[in-house]
């Protein structure tokens, strides 16, 4: 996959999606954050460079190889700093805004942050935008983007569940090496190289997290579980264990593909992507052996 460039105003192409070209395991990976068609409405305050440290820069690509073991693959086209698909609608700070939403709106700690369904707030915690933004606007955001991409998400994960009797759901992230003045973790905290995310177990068998940071730690890299990263919305949406749904996030340390400072490939970018082909190839896998069970 290439990079993508600036775009006009977006179309109902909110994101791109890959079905295997022969049979479908039970698996679906998703990239909501590595979007990086900014639409020409999408007006900051700041560089083009500081947008693209919001990204989860070419996780779609990382992770692009992924049909070929049988697995689907959905992501996102829009930048997360437009409207992010990983959370929930009524998450908007109300400073943000220009009018009155009409439905109640239950903003949380992301939305303290800055960083809620419309992003506000730069990385270090500096504004983002220049004003607030009309009610009418951040909906058309919504329908053009938000609603498509987890339509998408859902339909894709109940084929996949109807024909199997179980899905198996990995949502990729990248993460800055070191933690930031908006993370979890405070400013300065070193991450390892992987964290995995299964709401505290909440959002899949315990053994999918444990086969996946077995098959992560056997790769060489460092492994944490829930720290300083559980899980967001996707996840707590498409990961219910009691109906055979299964869901995980993972967060990968930026420096081992990318420099942060340029948004560039290092040295690593190759093997890491040879890498999570490997741990998808496993997983898939893994998810026959565990429908067959």
């Amino acid at each position: 996959m290439d990079p993508m460039d600036s775009a006009p105003p977006f179309d109902a192409h909110a994101y791109d999606f890959f079905a295997p070209p022969g049979d479908a395991v039970p698996l679906l990976i998703d990239s909501p954050h590595s979007g990086r068609v900014y639409p020409a409405d999408f007006v900051t305050r700041v560089p083009h460079l500081t947008l693209q440290g919001a990204e989860d820069w070419m996780v779609d690509d990382l992770v692009g190889a992924a049909p070929q073991v049988g697995a689907t693959l959905l992501a996102a086209r829009f930048p997360r700093a437009y409207i992010d698909p990983n959370r929930r609608l009524d998450d908007v700070d109300p400073a943000l805004l220009d009018g009155s939403w009409p439905e109640p709106l239950n903003p949380g700690p992301k939305s303290a942050l800055g960083i809620g369904l419309f992003r506000h707030r730069t990385n270090d915690g500096s504004p983002l935008l220049a004003g607030p933004l009309t009610v009418e606007a951040l909906h058309a955001r919504i329908e053009r983007c938000w609603r498509p991409y987890r339509r998408a998400l859902d339909d894709s994960l109940d084929r996949l569940h109807a024909r199997h009797g179980a899905v198996w759901h990995i949502d990729m992230h990248s993460m800055k090496s070191f933690g930031t003045a908006i993370t979890p973790d405070g400013p300065g905290a070193e991450r390892p190289d992987m964290v995995i995310g299964d709401l505290e177990g909440e959002s899949c068998d315990p053994a999918f997290t444990a086969f996946v940071a077995e098959r992560l730690s056997a790769l060489g890299y460092s492994v944490s579980v829930n720290k300083p990263y559980k899980g967001a919305e996707i996840i707590r949406s498409s990961g219910r264990p009691a109906e055979n749904r299964h869901a995980l996030q993972i967060e990968m340390k930026r420096n081992l593909y990318m420099d942060e400072a340029t948004v560039t490939a290092n040295a690593g970018y190759a093997t890491l992507k040879a890498d999570l082909s490997r741990l998808i190839a496993d997983v898939a896998a893994w998810t026959r052996k565990a429908k067959a069970a």
